[in-house]
Order: structure tokens, then C-alpha cells, then sequence
């Protein structure tokens, strides 16, 4: 199989042109490394089977002449990390819509199968537990630009359906659940490389607000091989299903368990988030997917818990930081 992957040189997309790779499957990864690091992917580089792009996803002739060569697009490049979302909504907005249009429009000249990465974000504040693909959406006011991801990740759903339905473009809609693991950055406010990071330096683990936030988190190698599957799985083609790991925890508890195994000597402290986001930023509880769709049509069933996945994201970190002032 012939793969596009934007944001390939991000870090789910690293990961997925690797094991793609590792199966034999050529790839070409477009990235404009914005977010993205061609250190993630430097170790494939002599590959034979990857071409790296470095462009972006605003420029559809460039868009159209990768997608005319591969069988598959996985769409993964967007904004990311609430930090950057609230800093600049604006190159969020653009990101996500309007580039997600320029690969729904190039695929179409193709009939290309395309793959959606959208969020839980979707869902906004709604806290029914599960949350399943069927349920509504709950958003907060405009005024507030933290909601801005969520609605143009919602869009990014509507317009893959609507070629999905107006011309049969073969489309499936991902809602990653917090995937973790190593090559992630702690930079734009991912809360598990920001723990390890801040426990293996010595410095306090900050947690936001009072930590009751509820949350689950998925080894990003279990998120691309549900990847893998669905690039497969034509039953999975104008269905939208969530990728996450079912088991809750709450940020407290996060941080006590990164203290834990990470660096017991670490203290924990609070921090409101008007400090870190402004006023009037408001967070969701509570986020925890439900999975039944996932298992039933690509037997998904993550089996990496989170002290498992400290574990490895420590070990990944302790090899690229100082160590630390004890």
C-alpha cells in the first residue's frame, strides 16, 4: 500500500510511518515542521520506501500531486496543545478547516480512501461517561477562543461526511482520546510529558485547577495500530469511532503516580488556570470514551496502562534531558 501522512513528522505520525514502513508499505510524509520535528523521523530517513515532503497542507498543488500517488491518506496535520490554540485561534481555525478542505478536494479527484484524525474535543463540555460516537455536542460561548478547536475539529467531520455522502469518497473519521507516549512534547500543554519532564528535572509536577479533571490515556503505539486496521477496514469507510482507552484517572492522580515511578522526591503543586490560560478559560471534566464501536468493527482492545506508559515515556525523556539537580 502507498500512504500520504500529513504530519508525518509529528509525533503519532512518526510512529505510524514507522510501523507502515515496517510492514513494507511505502510512505511519503508531508510535513511543514511547525509542530512537527524531522528528528522523529531521521532513524527512516535512508528508508527506501519513504519520501519526506517538507510543505503544507495549504498548498493544494502540491496536495493533489502527492495524493494522486498513494492508495491511502492519514490526515494527522492540525494545530495542537490547548496552549497554541488559545494563543493563536485564528492559525488554529485555518489549520484545521481549511486544510483538511484541501485534502478532502484533492482526494475526491481521486477517489482516495482518507483517514480524518479529529478529537474528543468534539464533544466539548458534555460529561456524560462513556462518551459514544452518537452523542451531542456541547460547546461554550465564541467569546471564549479554547472552543474554537473543538468546533473546527467538528467541521473537519461534517465536510469528510459530506464528500463521504455527495460523491462516496471513501472516509473515516478518528476521534483520538489523549494518545501518549515517547516523541510527544510537553511544549503546547500535553499533561503527561509535561509531568515526567517536570519530575525528572526536579521541578515541581503543576497541576491545573484541582486536579479532579478526568481523563484516559492511550500508548500511542496501540493509536496506530488502530490506524493500521482501519486503513483495511472497509466496514469502517463514512463511520465515525473513537480511539482512547477506556480506563479514567484524574489529573491528581496522574501526578501522583508520575511521582511515584518517576521521582518520589518531586512535589506537587497547584495552579489556577486563569494563570496559565487567561480569564475565562473553562476545561472539561470529564473525557472517557466508549470503545464498542472500535472493538466491534477493528477488534480494538488497548491493553497499556498508564504506569506502563510513564514508564516508557520516562525512559524515552531520561535520554534526551539533562539529568537531574538532586
Amino acid at each position: 500500500m502507498r500512504v500520504l501522512i500529513t504530519g508525518g513528522a509529528g509525533f503519532i505520525g512518526s510512529h505510524l510511518t514507522e510501523i507502515l514502513l515496517q510492514n513494507n508499505h511505502s510512505v511519503i510524509c508531508l510535513d511543514n515542521l511547525s509542530t512537527g520535528s524531522k528528528e522523529n523521523i531521521k532513524h527512516l530517513l535512508d528508508n527506501p520506501l519513504l519520501r519526506f515532503v517538507e510543505g503544507d497542507i495549504f498548498n493544494a498543488t502540491v496536495v493533489e500531486d502527492l495524493v494522486k500517488k498513494v492508495d491511502a491518506v492519514v490526515h494527522l496535520a492540525a494545530a495542537v496543545g490547548v496552549k497554541l490554540i488559545v494563543k493563536d485561534p485564528v492559525s488554529t481555525i485555518e489549520t484545521n478547516i481549511y486544510g483538511t478542505q484541501t485534502i478532502l478536494s484533492a482526494a475526491s479527484k481521486h477517489n482516495t480512501k482518507v483517514l480524518i484524525a479529529s478529537s474528543s474535543e468534539v464533544y466539548g463540555k458534555l460529561e456524560k461517561i462513556p462518551l459514544s460516537e452518537e452523542d451531542d455536542m456541547l460547546f461554550g460561548p465564541t467569546i471564549h477562543p479554547r472552543w474554537c478547536y473543538a468546533c473546527s475539529k467538528a467541521v473537519d467531520e461534517f465536510l469528510a461526511l459530506a464528500h463521504h455522502k455527495r460523491t462516496g469518497l471513501p472516509v473515516v473519521i478518528m476521534r483520538f482520546f489523549n494518545i501518549v507516549g515517547p516523541r510527544q512534547t510537553g511544549r503546547y500543554g500535553m499533561v503527561v510529558p509535561r509531568f515526567v519532564e517536570q519530575a525528572l528535572t526536579n521541578r515541581p509536577i503543576t497541576v491545573y485547577s484541582d486536579g479532579s479533571q478526568i481523563r484516559c490515556f492511550l500508548y500511542v503505539r496501540e493509536a496506530v495500530d488502530a490506524v493500521m486496521r482501519l486503513l483495511s477496514e472497509q466496514k469502517a469507510v463514512g463511520e465515525v469511532i473513537n480511539i482512547g482507552h477506556p480506563e479514567p484517572v484524574t489529573i491528581l492522580q496522574l501526578a501522583q503516580t508520575v511521582k511515584r515511578l518517576v521521582n518520589p522526591n518531586a512535589q506537587i503543586t497547584f495552579i489556577p488556570y486563569e494563570q496559565v490560560y487567561g480569564k475565562g478559560f473553562e476545561d472539561i471534566k470529564k473525557r472517557v470514551p466508549s470503545v464498542e464501536k472500535a472493538a466491534r468493527l477493528i477488534g480494538f482492545a488497548p491493553k497499556v496502562g498508564i504506569e506502563e506508559i510513564i514508564k516508557i515515556t520516562a525512559d524515552w525523556m531520561k535520554k534526551r534531558i539533562a539529568p537531574p539537580q538532586l
